[in-house]
């Protein structure tokens, strides 16, 4: 893994990993989530790797290594502008080579909302664990969507590390990183995340790319149910949903990550093999 920072046009420093590849064969662009940064991608990414694909992956503004104010973000938009740095480097590293996108959680709404607009550029989408729909009412969610114009900084959401994965190497791992220690969200970070998820709400009969739908049965922190909306409202012709019994939070980090794994590169190659 190599890390390179990158200054955004507004000013901001953001953290970039790469993972190269001898004679790539498509790229693909991982986005971290809450309780994360794009240091957490190495395992996929090595698997990725192995399968032939550079990758790439940006700490958001305020996380990582990545400059701003902890965990904090003014407006959904910086998020999607994050993003698009990876891309830019992907591109420019290799060019005509397809490229798919991966989104954890949080970083699933971001993903989503980046692949909605840029999907004639995109060979695929897997939509992972996605935060579209949390264990809290849409009263509460609009509440702090409200008081993030009013505190914007208060602490509102903290996640808990062990409801990522039941591997138990993997929580303490999560537990030391001091680039995530003490995470909790403000309320406009929570706002702006509720209110890009009521864009996609009303948005998914737009989506014609390819997508794949992964989430756990057991997880705590997205529920499952917001995928099936997903899955069952996304325009495309070629979109899977796949749900993985008893499987928390991460699916990539989780006990059983391996099984998941092999089915994301199952689905890239079909995928590649269809271009061809």
């Amino acid at each position: 893994m190599a890390e390179q920072r990158i200054v955004h046009p507004d000013g901001t420093g953001i953290n970039l990993h790469s993972w190269p590849v001898a004679d790539a064969k498509a790229v693909v662009v991982l986005q971290h989530g809450f309780n994360a940064h794009g240091g957490h991608m190495q395992w996929p990414a090595g698997q990725l790797n192995a399968a032939g694909y550079a990758c790439y992956a940006v700490d958001l503004r305020g996380r990582g290594k990545s400059d701003g104010p902890r965990y904090y973000v003014e407006q959904f938009d910086d998020y999607l502008a994050d993003l698009q740095l990876a891309f830019d480097r992907a591109r420019t590293d290799h060019p005509g080579l397809p490229v798919f996108l991966i989104g954890h959680s949080a970083g699933g709404v971001i993903a989503t909302s980046y692949a909605l607009k840029h999907q004639e550029q995109l060979a695929g989408l897997v939509c992972h664990s996605f935060a579209f729909r949390v264990p809290a009412p849409r009263f509460a969610l609009n509440l702090l969507q409200w008081l993030g114009g009013f505190l914007p900084r208060l602490g509102v959401l903290k996640l808990k590390n062990a409801d990522f994965s039941r591997d138990p190497a993997h929580v303490a791992m999560m537990d030391a990183d001091p680039l995530i220690a003490n995470e909790t969200q403000p309320a406009r970070t929570v706002g702006e995340l509720w209110a890009a998820d009521k864009r996609l709400e009303v948005s998914f009969g737009a989506f014609s790319m390819p997508i794949l739908i992964i989430h756990g049965t057991d997880d705590h922190a997205t529920l499952p149910v917001g995928s099936r909306f997903f899955f069952d409202r996304a325009g495309s012709t070629d979109k899977t949903l796949k749900l993985y019994d008893g499987y928390y939070h991460d699916l990539l980090a989780d006990t059983g990550k391996e099984v998941v794994m092999g089915d994301i590169l199952g689905w890239i190659a079909a995928r590649l093999s269809a271009q061809t």
